[in-house]
């Protein structure tokens, strides 16, 4: 009802639904406290202010939307009217600005870990549900349990090589970036190895003391 005809008070709620202003307000509180819905206090010359209950923006997600399908279709119409190398020059224009955007707020000086945590951190922001686990002095794993472009990556494999091409020119030459599990290819997750490359014994061991 707050979708369809916006602004609306308790007790409004209650006669169109047909069921008492207490239990909308029980209601209300508990979307409220999830931050679905805020309210505006509107002054009356007698008695108590009413509240203008209303939707947040965060309630938007809870219905439905055809991104995904726009996404697709999009991608579909430029191969269809500039082919493939015009795809493909739309997903290098998009992996730069990327690059460019994460490199705005990962610093060049800092060590392989620092890096890696913080652009974890900005793949979750972005919807991958992303955490990095530690395997070994000189191995880490980039984790991301949820793919938001999920839809638009099974009709476009090039994101994916984006990705990875994306995280590689971030972390820099000192270590290897391999998918090492896909969620494209049935894994619950997508998983990145990142391992400082070995040079020899006596590199490794100074190596393996930077990524800390």
């Amino acid at each position: 009802m707050l979708k369809w005809k916006g602004a609306q008070t308790a007790t409004d709620l209650a006669q169109q639904l047909k069921v008492s202003p207490m239990a909308i307000r029980q209601h209300l509180q508990n979307l409220f406290s999830e931050e679905l819905v805020s309210y505006q206090e509107l002054k009356q010359a007698v008695g108590r202010p009413l509240k203008l209950w209303q939707l947040t923006e965060k309630s938007l997600n809870l219905f439905p939307n055809h991104h995904a399908d726009l996404i697709v279709q999009l991608l579909e119409s430029v191969t269809s009217v500039f082919g493939e190398l015009g795809l493909e020059l739309l997903i290098q224009e998009r992996t730069q600005a990327q690059i460019q955007a994460y490199l705005q707020q990962i610093a060049p000086h800092l060590n392989i870990r620092e890096k890696a945590n913080i652009l974890a951190e900005i793949r979750t922001q972005e919807g991958y549900m992303a955490e990095l686990i530690e395997v070994s002095k000189i191995e880490l794993l980039l984790v991301e349990n949820h793919c938001s472009i999920c839809t638009a990556a099974q009709n476009c494999s090039l994101l994916c090589d984006s990705e990875l091409k994306i995280f590689r020119h971030i972390l820099g030459d000192e270590v290897q970036v391999e998918r090492v599990e896909h969620i494209l290819n049935g894994s619950r997750r997508c998983t990145y190895r990142i391992r400082l490359i070995q040079q020899s014994q006596i590199d490794c061991e100074q190596a393996a003391n930077t990524i800390l």
